[in-house]
């Protein structure tokens, strides 16, 4: 299963936004691909620029599938494990399915991946910080979390577990494992429909909706572009000493989401108003949220000599692009 000038990735969730552009890089260098997924929230048009690449294969199937991840595994030389229920919608709508892909579907993968000894890269999230809102936040940051009664934390929680098994991992039993925390990503081909948030206001500012804005609009977030993100990765997939570590991946430029409603209107030139949505009526009682989310991504940094290139007022204007050519397929269903 080698590519020709490459070796065999297996992307776990390979047809979702990040994995779909991951891919794309890959098959780019040199590397075959094979992708895992069973389109939940993935779609098979992410993949159309890759479909017919002769080191591209594309299998539809589940990470909670043993035999499936088992064989696949088994004929990569790396995995990538995106594969995950993500979302904060989604996640609070389904607690059960997120718990259960995120954690049995996370120790399928890395156990087959110590099966066959190949190296993994583990997808993990911000939300692993939970409320802790100062910041910038570093890596060894305390994780503040709410009642477990709480649905919003089970993705949080969820994905600690995946972290920690994919560190035990390593530490007892030497897989060579590397977890990346994902920071908030946008770009082309992200959807609105399971709560991120910038394709969910560009797609109502471009269909001349009101942008609605949770909470009191005051919290803070960084967005970086989906390339930025995939060439980090990379250079972690490709860098010896990345093994056995944990790395923030994210931009460090802040923003309020008050602030980002009205940059899209003004950049889109939309005549969209602006509502701000309790939290209650957008998620339901006891939702519970951040105020600030700001990554230290000085350890990625020292160690690959990464940093963002794209500005958050770049990637604005390419999803309000891609947008206003296509508007349904960002606002939320």
């Amino acid at each position: 299963m080698r590519g020709n000038a490459g070796s065999t990735v297996l992307i776990t969730g390979g047809a979702g936004f990040i994995g779909s552009h991951l891919a794309e890089a890959l098959l780019a260098r040199g590397d075959a691909v094979t992708v895992l997924d069973n389109l939940s929230t993935g779609s098979l048009s992410n993949l159309a620029g890759v479909r017919e690449h002769p080191g591209f294969r594309f299998v539809h199937g589940s990470v909670l599938d043993e035999l499936v991840v088992d064989e696949l595994t088994y004929q990569a030389d790396t995995v990538i494990h995106l594969a995950a229920a993500v979302g904060v919608k989604l996640v609070v709508e389904q607690p059960l399915r997120s718990l259960t892909t995120n954690i049995r579907g996370s120790e399928i993968v890395i156990e087959a991946a110590h099966r066959y000894r190949r190296k993994i890269v583990v997808a993990s999230t911000s939300e692993i910080y939970g409320k802790n809102s100062r910041g910038p936040l570093e890596e060894g940051a305390d994780r503040v979390l709410g009642s477990p009664s709480v649905a919003r934390w089970s993705y949080s929680t969820a994905k600690a577990v995946e972290e920690i098994l994919a560190n035990v991992y390593h530490e007892e039993r030497g897989l060579p494992t590397i977890v990346v925390r994902l920071f908030n990503t946008v770009g082309p081909r992200q959807s609105g429909a399971y709560g991120m948030v910038i394709p969910r206001l560009v797609g109502q500012a471009v269909t001349q909706q009101p942008l609605t804005v949770f909470g009191t609009g005051r919290q803070t977030r960084c967005f970086a572009h989906v390339a930025d993100v995939v060439e980090a990765l990379l250079g972690l997939l490709d860098h010896p000493a990345a093994v056995g570590g944990t790395y923030n991946v994210g931009a460090d430029a802040e923003v309020s989401m008050i602030d980002l409603a009205r940059m899209i209107i003004a950049r889109a030139g939309s005549r969209s108003t602006i509502e701000l949505v309790p939290y209650e009526q957008a998620y339901g009682p006891g939702f519970e949220d951040m105020q600030r989310r700001v990554p230290d991504t000085q350890r990625l940094r020292a160690l690959t000599g990464w940093s963002p290139k794209r500005t958050l007022s770049e990637v604005l204007d390419e999803v309000i692009a891609l947008a206003a050519a296509e508007p349904t397929g960002l606002v939320a269903s």
